[in-house]
């Protein structure tokens, strides 16, 4: 069963991704973004009421749990931000296969910051993972898009870092927190954050600059997230999964963008960055099996 909903959980986040470039292009990126975090919220409000009315959010009231979660949420939005302008500028098939290798830099992360240990096959998977990146930005230089030129790559770069920065502070959060009380309370807060800078740039700057244009995919981002996040959720509690496992099949969203990029978005040099994938897919493949050693 919780390979199934790992399954669910990477098929909406590949949908995800599809949304957010459809939302995001000839967008307001701030304003697609703020409106996500608005409706995550809402569709979080009604366990964050029943939690509330239950007394089973037990840290609402500690100012400690409160000032954990608002971290989270920053370090999130600034992830998202970043990421939302990378795939407003890059195909899906260079952005997809970058925020795929996650998990690379949560090991690597895992490994300064926890202490892990990583076995010789973990390491062939990080190295891998490392060459995909740096294969992926050769592709991207082919269309414009080169580490030395494009801010776009770099923003890729960082939104998949501070992704993976959100991710071993999780595992932190985690230890202390139910991940459904966490879930709701971050989405909470980002949603005040963004509606609040968005609210202090457009009294700045007035509403008449805005170029936002409402798209009924708007709506679609936030649901495929909260879906993917509730079904990544639940997979993880359900006796017997394994995170490393989880983590690659969420990871496999990426083939569901790489294939409408293909397809629908008719994106260019489509071999090599099948060759890519294949590495970075092997890497993830290498990671989940040397943790089951």
């Amino acid at each position: 069963m919780w390979i199934l909903l790992a399954l669910v959980s990477a098929l909406c986040l590949g949908f995800y991704d599809i949304f957010k470039k459809l939302s995001v292009r000839d967008n307001d990126v701030l304003m697609v973004l703020m409106l996500n975090t608005v409706f995550g919220a809402l569709l979080m409000s009604p366990f964050l009421l029943s939690g509330i009315a239950d007394g089973n959010f037990g840290f609402g009231n500690d100012p400690v749990g409160h000032a954990r979660i608002l971290l989270k949420s920053v370090i999130v939005l600034g992830s998202w931000l970043l990421g939302y302008f990378a795939i407003k500028h890059l195909p899906l098939t260079v952005q997809g296969p970058i925020n795929a290798s996650r998990p690379v830099i949560v090991l690597v992360g895992a490994l300064l910051i926890f202490g892990e240990r990583l076995n010789a096959m973990q390491w062939a998977g990080i190295l891998l993972g490392f060459t995909s990146l740096f294969l992926i930005s050769r592709i991207g230089a082919k269309e414009g898009f080169s580490l030395r030129r494009s801010g776009w790559i770099w923003m890729s770069i960082g939104a998949t870092a501070l992704g993976a920065v959100s991710a071993l502070y999780d595992k932190y959060l985690l230890r202390s927190y139910e991940p459904l009380e966490v879930q709701v309370w971050y989405s909470l807060y980002q949603s005040i954050i963004m509606v609040a800078v968005i609210s202090i740039i457009r009294a700045r700057s007035g509403a008449a600059k805005s170029k936002f244009r409402w798209r009924w995919t708007i709506p679609c981002i936030a649901i495929f997230l909260t879906t993917a996040d509730i079904a990544y959720f639940y997979s993880l509690s359900l006796e017997g999964s394994m995170i490393a496992v989880v983590s690659m099949i969420r990871r496999g969203s990426v083939i569901v963008s790489f294939i409408y990029g293909v397809a629908a978005l008719h994106e260019k040099n489509i071999r090599p960055k099948l060759i890519d994938l294949g590495i970075l897919l092997l890497s993830l493949a290498l990671l989940v099996a040397g943790s089951r050693l």
